[in-house]
């Protein structure tokens, strides 16, 4: 392992000596410079260019040109490059000033090597937490960049135009589409792009919520609101201030939830459960559904106002059996990801397998190909996945293989097919509504108008 180097600017020639011992003992590489014209020159050099050294250790007192003046110099033009001040007891002043102008710590003269020491490895450590929380930030940009949502197809540069002029705005923004076509990556890579990417990016599910909490945890509640209360408590609004809020599934929220998230959306505000104080907060709302929710204003299960209050910049993600070209390319991000996570080689596919993949219909979009790749990967015993490997469910949906509709059993209607799958549900979950809906894939609000038609009635 490269050792790390520190530049010491010192003009005592018996301190030098000492702490080039101690720092050499200690692992360290040491430069040495007895004035700040030398501390430059040697920074300055192609030999030794900034970049090399760990951190910088200079005296406050120099010959020539001052350590202060030195400090301002080197954190002008090498801002990323830590630096410790000496100076002598009593020139506390002096060390404050030296921090204003952005000196990483402090040590006062005479002091024991011991405490410089612990100095230096706390500088030295705080500056490598914060390189990798600048890493890990770039890493996460670029995780949620346009650039990095697969996608070549017409529909989909489509989709990236209208949410890159968006991104910049604080517009709100309706996500549409199939479950799985990729709508909280999208939200993420807008509010990347946004002038609040540095703010709290919020996701609630409203779908998981229970109609009985959703209130508490989207507004937050004070303590004694109800019992268990013992202390307030903030809510994801609150949490997403000066950022966004990802409101995903937002057509299963309950209609008395609805007119309240309708006054955040008009006021941005609201009050805590239990409370009177009205909380103001600075928020971009981003909202996605999978359901059809002008359908749900004539069902009634969804209000108008608020529809039109998020349906401001609506985005809709097409599924992937509408944009097959783009199926190459997903399989082949699939194919290195895995490889990536297992710290395996990258496997290929096979044209037959490729066939395989890009005929079938694709229900679960984006998510199910990628779990169909992760599995082939596991399960298959070569290097090139075959088209044995591919393992399709194809129970779903059975198609035509000329229109792609599905076929009913002989005599029976859409509305009636409809309703014997419902039933099938009911039965298969011992009349749980809830789970029903899930096996569906219908939210609470769609089975309860379902079941309303049919005349079921509903104990929930």
């Amino acid at each position: 392992m490269t050792r790390k180097k520190i530049l010491v600017v010192e003009d005592e020639a018996k301190m030098v000596r000492v702490l080039e011992i101690h720092l050499q003992s200690a692992g360290y590489e040491v430069v040495k410079a007895a004035s700040a014209e030398q501390g430059l020159a040697i920074l300055a050099s192609p030999h030794t260019a900034p970049a090399s050294f760990s951190l910088v250790l200079t005296d406050l007192r120099l010959p020539g040109i001052d350590g202060l003046a030195f400090l301002k110099r080197v954190v002008r033009e090498t801002p990323a490059l830590p630096i410790i001040v000496m100076t002598a007891f009593g020139s506390v002043e002096t060390a404050v000033e030296a921090m204003k102008a952005g000196a990483s710590d402090y040590v006062l003269k005479p002091f024991a090597l011991e405490d410089l020491m612990i100095t230096i490895e706390k500088v030295l450590e705080l500056h490598a937490l914060r390189h990798e929380n600048k890493r890990l930030k770039a890493e996460l940009g670029r995780r949620y960049d346009f650039e990095e949502i697969i996608g070549r197809s017409t529909r989909m540069a489509e989709v990236f135009d209208a949410a890159e002029r968006v991104a910049p705005t604080r517009s709100t923004v309706l996500l549409g589409g199939e479950s799985g076509t990729g709508k909280g990556l999208l939200a993420r890579a807008i509010h990347h792009h946004s002038p609040r990417s540095e703010g709290p990016f919020v996701k609630i599910n409203c779908s998981a919520l229970p109609e009985n909490l959703m209130e508490s945890e989207l507004f937050g509640y004070e303590k004694g609101a109800f019992t268990g209360a013992s202390q307030s408590h903030a809510g994801k609004f609150e949490q997403a201030d000066k950022g966004t809020v990802f409101l995903d599934e937002i057509g299963d929220v309950p209609l008395p939830i609805q007119v309240k998230l309708l006054r955040v959306l008009q006021e941005r505000e609201f009050e805590r459960l239990g409370g009177k104080k009205t909380i103001h907060v600075d928020v971009r709302i981003i909202a996605a559904t999978n359901q059809d929710l002008r359908a749900a204003l004539e069902q009634g299960t969804f209000r108008e106002d608020l529809y039109y209050r998020l349906n401001v910049v609506p985005i809709n993600l097409p599924p992937l059996r509408e944009r097959k070209e783009d199926i190459p390319h997903l399989v082949d991000h699939f194919l290195e990801k895995f490889a990536a996570d297992t710290g395996g080689a990258a496997r290929s596919i096979s044209p037959k397998a490729l066939n395989k993949i890009t005929a079938y219909h694709w229900p679960g979009n984006v998510r199910e190909l990628e779990n169909i790749i992760e599995r082939s990967m596991v399960l298959s015993r070569n290097d090139v996945i075959q088209g044995e490997d591919i393992q399709l469910d194809t129970r779903a949906v059975s198609t035509s293989a000329t229109d792609g509709v599905p076929f009913l059993p002989d005599g029976m209607t859409m509305e009636q097919y409809e309703q014997e799958l419902i039933r099938e549900a009911l039965r298969r979950t011992d009349d749980n509504k809830s789970q029903a809906a899930r096996l569906l894939g219908l939210t609470r609000n769609a089975l309860r108008y379902r079941l309303s038609q049919m005349g079921v009635e509903q104990s929930y």
